[in-house]
């Protein structure tokens, strides 16, 4: 039987749908205010769909683009603005940032009522006491697409390969809150590959294209490829970090690269954004 597809144009389609009538009720346009530095074309390849996605929906967003060369004090002073405005909801900077601003300081001066992006020390405690507030969006897609695709995580067994702040750590912790036995993986693992294959639902995050292969994979498996890389063939395909031959012939269920956990993160944004905006008008 071949493995199912889990496809995140459809799991985005819904909660977009979902959001739609919550925006609807409000007394004004959720707003998003997203902090482009540089020009890292991935950056801004996601900057502008994520400025699509708003107009779809009915967002207020800005796009703000400092210099190149902007330096901490300075990108402060505008985090401190965009904090003070009742108007913005949301404010989401686009990392990665220049090397000559402090990313940690950046990150930790946005209002934690404003972080939609789950960033922020204070929303990663919350996480971690599993208070709610703002999560981290790809690992909050993740979710969202296992809930709607019915995929059993009580008391399953679930490998994440890879560690950093932006999806590893969130998503064994939101894993974990939803009651699986997490294991976390990385690069100093030994015999990963035997690590992975124990995993009823198996996470790969580690930027390294087509790494996992067959010998990773536990028979009937859900299968969940975060990575996001660039063929060095000179086609420039978008690979993920699972083999998808391998993947299709042994997993029950797996994400495609591109169309699967991609299009969660912008939905994931724009639902933390109306869920910001709510929580402010309701407080004034």
């Amino acid at each position: 039987m071949p493995a199912r597809i889990l496809d995140g144009k459809w799991v985005r389609d819904q909660i977009f749908t979902s959001l739609k009538p919550r925006i609807g009720r409000l007394s004004r346009q959720p707003g998003l205010a997203v902090v482009l530095v540089g020009h890292d074309p991935g950056s801004e390849i996601y900057v502008r769909n994520k400025v699509k996605a708003c107009e779809e929906l009915g967002i207020y967003s800005e796009k703000i683009t400092p210099p190149p060369d902007i330096l901490t004090p300075d990108l402060l002073g505008i985090i401190e603005g965009l904090n003070e405005r009742p108007e913005i909801d949301g404010i989401l900077v686009q990392t990665p940032l220049p090397r000559q601003i402090d990313s940690r300081k950046v990150l930790a001066a946005i209002s934690p009522d404003k972080d939609v992006d789950g960033f922020h020390p204070l929303n990663v405690g919350n996480l971690v006491a599993n208070i709610p507030a703002s999560r981290a969006c790809t690992p909050a897609g993740i979710m969202e697409m296992l809930r709607r695709y019915e995929i059993p995580i009580a008391g399953k067994h679930a490998v994440v390969i890879g560690r950093s702040d932006i999806v590893g750590k969130p998503m064994a912790l939101l894993l974990l809150h939803a009651n699986a036995t997490v294991t976390i993986c990385h690069s100093k693992t030994a015999d990963l590959a035997a690590e992975a294959r124990r995993a009823d639902i198996l996470v790969a995050a580690i930027g390294r294209p087509e790494f996992i292969t067959k010998d990773f994979i536990k028979p009937g498996a859900t299968v969940i490829d975060v990575g996001m890389n660039r063929s060095s063939d000179g086609t420039r395909r978008l690979l993920g970090d699972v083999n998808a031959e391998h993947v299709k012939e042994i997993a029950g269920a797996y994400t495609p690269v591109p169309g699967g956990v991609g299009p969660l993160t912008i939905a994931m944004l724009m639902s933390n954004t109306v869920d910001a905006a709510e929580r402010h008008l309701c407080s004034t």
